[in-house]
């Protein structure tokens, strides 16, 4: 695609990638349809055994064989909702726009939890698509609440925003003082969304500040990112660089690179900042050259995992680079990130990673990691892998109908 077609087409595509390339290959179409068609029927196996129950169940993963459903507060109950949004929009069915909607509200206590940092993920993939497709205008006080809420854990000597607390549970035993992870990079868009909803600039800000923080101490030399970063919160200095879901401090983990591609994408798209889109296509090169990236594109849960290549794949971190590079793909021509992410969500959609119909928990990626180290999750279905690989299908089928169009 031609740069100039790109910026023409600017506002059009930057609406498709608000939410929170003509490939070559053959049967693209089929191939999108036929995705669509499974997860409809995956999931309506999995929404029938909630309504069933008369309870709203969150289903984040399995858990020996049975499915393991989440309380609000945990870091992943937006994706199932939002996942339900973006079947709505996938397929125009409102059974999941009404599913969406009451698994969303479910959520509405979140809007003022201060004790972690993913009320972004949570918010913005249920409540912020959910604003999206449906207009429902109370979804907004929602989200600036929201980011109220997460801006009251930004350490202005430090200028980040904290991501774990540290006086209970494992993260109190690493001592640590002010933790940051690149995971964090993902909830910097709840607060772009709203300095743009309520004209105060001090989201913004925080965001910009966080971003750039991120930038500065968290990649190393080569764009592969350090999962932790410790931070004084008496002087604001890095007190440690670390890893908690990696294999080593010095290791690349996956999901913590895919997370670094996808927020600096964003970060590009609700700033225009250059050096945030240098930052998203460094990030991905580094992927996209590195020895140890399998064939498929679906990179193992660790860059240096011991074992490979018997390691475990990751199909979360695969399915949240595809997701990102469709949208990269819209910036920036310095690779072929189109390709890349078709490539991707390919094998992800091929039986080496694709459920069989009423198999793997109603869930419809099999073969992700949530965290070796702490022996969870591991070689399992996650709800994120599943909401990332459904915004990828929608942001190809988006691309592909934009560019099949000016094609004629």
């Amino acid at each position: 695609m031609k740069l100039a077609l790109l910026i023409i087409l600017f506002p059009a595509l930057t609406l498709i990638f608000s939410a929170c390339g003509n490939s070559e290959t053959t049967g693209k179409v089929d191939f999108v349809s036929d995705n669509i068609s499974f997860a409809v029927e995956q999931y309506s196996l999995q929404t029938a055994l909630i309504e069933e129950s008369g309870k709203v169940l969150n289903p984040k993963t399995i858990d020996n064989g049975k499915i393991r459903y989440i309380n609000p507060e945990e870091w992943t109950s937006g994706f199932f909702p939002g996942s339900m949004w973006y079947l709505y929009e996938l397929t125009g069915d409102s059974k999941w726009m009404l599913l969406g909607a009451k698994y969303t509200e479910a959520l509405n206590t979140v809007q003022y939890l201060t004790w972690h940092h993913d009320v972004g993920f949570m918010i913005g993939c249920s409540y912020g698509n959910g604003l999206r497709l449906s207009g429902n205008e109370a979804y907004k006080d929602v989200i600036v609440q929201a980011a109220k809420s997460l801006s009251t854990r930004y350490r202005p000597v430090a200028g980040i925003l904290q991501s774990w607390n540290v006086d209970r549970g494992w993260q109190s035993e690493r001592g640590w003082e002010c933790p940051v992870i690149i995971d964090n990079m993902m909830n910097l868009e709840l607060l772009f969304d709203a300095t743009e909803y309520t004209g105060d600039s001090s989201f913004y800000h925080i965001a910009v500040m966080h971003a750039d923080k991120t930038m500065e101490h968290h990649f190393r030399p080569d764009f592969s990112t350090w999962h932790v970063i410790d931070y004084s919160l008496a002087d604001g200095s890095v007190r440690n660089k670390h890893t908690a879901q990696g294999f080593a401090h010095e290791s690349t983990w996956a999901r913590g690179q895919a997370w670094a591609i996808y927020g600096y994408t964003v970060a590009y798209r609700k700033t225009g900042d250059p050096r945030y889109l240098d930052q998203a296509e460094n990030a991905f090169a580094f992927v996209a050259n590195h020895p140890n990236l399998p064939e498929d594109g679906v990179p193992y849960w660790d860059f240096d995992a011991p074992g490979i290549p018997d390691a475990l794949r990751d199909a979360s971190a695969a399915a949240i680079i595809a997701s990102a590079l469709y949208e990269l793909s819209t910036y920036s021509t310095k690779t072929d990130y189109r390709t890349w992410a078709d490539k991707i969500i390919t094998s992800l959609g091929s039986p080496a990673y694709r459920a069989l119909p009423g198999e793997n928990g109603n869930f419809l990626l099999k073969h992700s990691v949530g965290s070796i180290p702490h022996n969870s999750e591991v070689d399992v279905p996650l709800n994120y892998a599943d909401y990332y690989f459904l915004e990828a299908l929608k942001r190809k089928k988006d691309l592909d109908h934009v560019i099949q169009k000016t094609n004629g």
